[in-house]
């Protein structure tokens, strides 16, 4: 059965804090149950971080579970407080519910924990997970980056985010809820099929893994590959644009167009990121691949007010005018 571990992650010093993403789901609370029962003999302090989306008529009776739950459990003795926050707003028209969701429950879970002390937040996912978000970034032509799907550990703002059983399938966190008799709550929303993850795995994932009993084992390996071959190309784009980038983080065509083809798109998206501080579209890269000359000036969109601009021979992130001060690019 799995129990808490931190992977590579130096875990908190004794008297020290340590959080868990809890939705009252299965596998949440089987990392908060088996991290509780850690807890006193590592000298720690858990905190479970619960998020109230609004999305759906029962979340505020998960809410109250989890109230009711962690009062229980620190009423046996164990070092447990509860805190929560419920996200405000919703998606705008045509935005992704699953999107606008997870991107305001990792802002809310981090602030949480800083405000609770923590150093370390622990996440449940599993290997299932992990091999289902390596298909999901596939079918979608996923890069490198997106074919490593969720990394086991990850440092944001002095708060280090581990999935301590990204390893562990999905059967030993059956096992452990079954075995401790823990009570998770149900989330209709697993069945809605308007979400890409539930197609999957209702739909696909029970053929998959009929057809190919090693689907799970497999398509994790091969995203801990992607995560490797991620690694190495950062490191091979930091050296190519060591030489490349001035001092205004402008890039020298000259010297970056006598790089293989492969290495000058490498190059190129790591400066883009850099630079914008986001990902740049896929086909603004094939377009400046293709049009940017060596020498000559010219603009090229990137949409959302971003363009890149060529002059005297290097390129040039342009922001919006309202950003452009504040990034620090060039006009």
């Amino acid at each position: 059965m799995p129990t808490p571990r931190t992977a590579e992650s130096t875990p908190p010093t004794p008297g020290g804090v340590v959080a868990v993403a809890f939705s009252g789901g299965r596998d949440s609370l089987a990392l908060l149950h088996a991290t509780c029962r850690a807890a006193q003999a590592l000298g720690l302090q858990v905190v479970a971080l619960h998020i109230h989306h609004g999305l759906l008529a029962d979340a505020d009776g998960w809410l109250r579970r989890a109230q009711q739950l962690c009062t229980r459990w620190r009423r046996h003795g164990w070092p447990l407080t509860l805190r929560w926050q419920r996200l405000d707003g919703q998606p705008a028209p045509g935005d992704s519910i699953e999107a606008w969701a997870r991107a305001g429950r990792h802002a809310a879970l981090a602030a949480m924990a800083a405000e609770a002390g923590a150093s370390l937040l622990l996440l449940a996912h599993h290997r299932r997970d992990q091999a289902e978000t390596f298909v999901l970034q596939a079918l979608r032509g996923g890069a490198p980056a997106g074919l490593s799907a969720m990394p086991r550990q990850v440092q944001r703002d002095g708060i280090t985010w581990a999935r301590p059983w990204l390893d562990q399938p999905r059967g030993a966190i059956d096992a452990y809820v079954a075995a401790h008799r823990l009570r998770p709550v149900d989330d209709p929303s697993n069945g809605d099929v308007r979400l890409a993850r539930n197609r999957l795995r209702l739909s696909v994932w029970p053929a998959l893994e009929q057809a190919f009993p090693h689907a799970e084992t497999s398509l994790a390996a091969a995203a801990q590959r992607a995560q490797e071959a991620r690694a190495a190309l950062a490191e091979l784009a930091a050296l190519d644009l060591a030489l490349l980038v001035d001092g205004d983080g402008a890039l020298a065509v000259a010297g970056w167009r006598a790089l293989s083809a492969a290495r000058q798109a490498n190059a190129l998206r790591a400066w883009w990121a850099q630079q914008a501080g986001h990902s740049a579209p896929l086909a603004f890269v094939t377009r400046l691949l293709v049009e940017v000359p060596a020498k000559g000036a010219g603009t090229w969109p990137a949409g959302g007010g971003w363009a890149c601009g060529l002059r005297r021979g290097r390129l040039q992130v342009l922001a919006p005018p309202s950003l452009s001060d504040a990034v620090g690019v060039a006009d």
